[in-house]
């Protein structure tokens, strides 16, 4: 309790400094949004915006933030869940894609900000959170979330004013910009000006906020959780799904060649040089549910959710959890088999060519699970939901993009099935080291 309370104390500093900094984005957003064009604000954004500037205005007068309900932490950690997290974070960004024409109001946009600053103030005075927000190498997981918010609203707010230019018959707002300046000394002189400001501030970041390496690896102590750098608690996240071999090495390989790949299958003509959603909408899917949903998502997983044992915890869960079970994680062939059939699941006693035909035909139920989805659901999408782009593209084109496709739908389809039906692997090959 001591502990808890020393923690608290010593945060008072930084969390006034933090409502020191929303009081002033929130005189900065309004001097924007007056001067930019006030009739678009929203009237409930103006109301939140005043009423939670006024909580941070007296929390970084007083110095002494309150702490968070404790009625609060516990209905988040009921919430927060592996399933109820990926869901929520799936509904809120087809909120944002369905909703974007009001989200991008200045006003709601305003009001969002100033809860998003309510809610981590608060949540900093939880001693768990506290801890793993402030550690030197998590601020910048934190600076990449702020900024990572901010440039999506900007980009797609944007592009809803394209949109809705293109519909007027007015050329997109990039137009306006056509002015040539020359390399020498236009553009040389403002980066150079850019390099110098970016260089001061991580001179500034490094000296105020060290991060020095850690002692050397040590065998005889093994850290719990042993967590990956932030960068790369994504792939980390990924191999409770997946196999090593494919979390580590398949899926890095097919996502650099999936980047390689996009602009020689993407057939769409338009949206080159300016944003707009409504001429490459499955351009701005892929993008969210890519990056935002399945790359940004883990690392903030991996980040505050991982306790000891890799175990899910709460966002402001203190207990240390008990080791996973991993004995409820079962194959296909296992539910096939002994849940379907009521039969024990066939042994391999052969060799060669008869072993090979009885492992296919213990994992038959899987084989033919990943057969429908890798060549049956393919030309199902193609004359669906992805219509369009199938008579668009060759078929070598078409053939390339949608296995891409379903190659990164495949890990949150194994996620939601070892969530919800504790399913380890569709197929598994241990005689092979294979495992899907």
């Amino acid at each position: 309790m001591n502990h808890a309370v020393a923690q608290l104390a010593s945060l008072a500093g930084p969390l006034t400094g933090l409502y020191v900094a929303g009081c002033a984005l929130n005189v900065a957003a309004a001097v924007y949004v007056v001067r930019r064009n006030s009739r678009r604000a929203s009237a409930v954004g103006w109301l939140v915006a005043a009423g939670v500037f006024a909580v941070l205005a007296v929390m970084a007068w007083s110095g002494n933030p309150p702490e968070m309900p404790e009625g609060i932490k516990r209905a988040c950690n009921a919430m927060l869940g592996p399933m109820s997290l990926s869901l929520g974070t799936l509904a809120a960004l087809t909120v944002l894609y369905l909703g974007r024409r009001w989200i991008v109001r200045p006003g709601v946009a305003w009001a969002g900000m100033n809860v998003a600053l309510l809610w981590f103030g608060l949540s900093m005075t939880d001693v768990r959170f506290a801890t793993i927000a402030t550690e030197p190498d998590h601020v910048a997981v934190l600076g990449m979330v702020a900024l990572l918010a901010f440039f999506t609203w900007l980009g797609v707010y944007q592009a809803v004013q394209n949109d809705d230019r293109r519909e007027r018959g007015e050329p997109p707002i990039e137009k306006d910009y056509d002015e040539k300046v020359f390399v020498w000394p236009d553009l040389v002189y403002v980066e150079l000006i850019c390099m110098v400001l970016v260089t001061a501030g991580l001179l500034v970041w490094s000296l105020g906020l060290p991060a020095p390496l850690q002692e050397p690896a040590n065998p005889a102590v093994t850290p719990n959780p042993a967590k990956a750098p932030w960068y790369f608690l994504g792939l980390q996240e990924m191999l409770v799904f997946a196999d090593a071999w494919y979390a580590g090495v398949v899926v890095p390989v097919l996502i650099i060649l999936g980047l390689m790949a996009i602009p020689y299958l993407d057939p769409n003509l338009h949206g080159s040089g300016y944003y707009t959603i409504d001429q490459r909408p499955l351009a701005v899917k892929i993008f969210l549910l890519g990056f935002l949903w399945l790359w940004i998502l883990p690392i903030l997983v991996g980040t505050f959710f991982r306790g000891p044992n890799w175990a899910f915890l709460g966002l402001y869960t203190t207990t240390e959890p008990p080791a996973p079970d991993l004995s409820t994680n079962i194959t296909l062939a296992e539910y096939f088999w002994t849940g379907l059939l009521g039969r024990a699941v066939p042994e391999v006693t052969g060799t060669g060519l008869v072993a090979m035909a009885q492992i296919v035909w213990r994992e038959i139920a899987g084989l033919v699970v990943l057969g429908l989805y890798l060549f049956a659901l393919p030309p199902l999408l193609g004359r669906t939901l992805l219509r369009t782009q199938r008579q668009q593209m060759c078929t070598g084109r078409w053939s390339v993009m949608v296995g891409l496709l379903l190659l990164m739908l495949s890990l949150p389809l194994k996620m939601m099935l070892r969530w919800a039906f504790d399913l380890n692997y569709v197929v598994s090959i241990p005689e092979w080291s294979l495992h899907f």
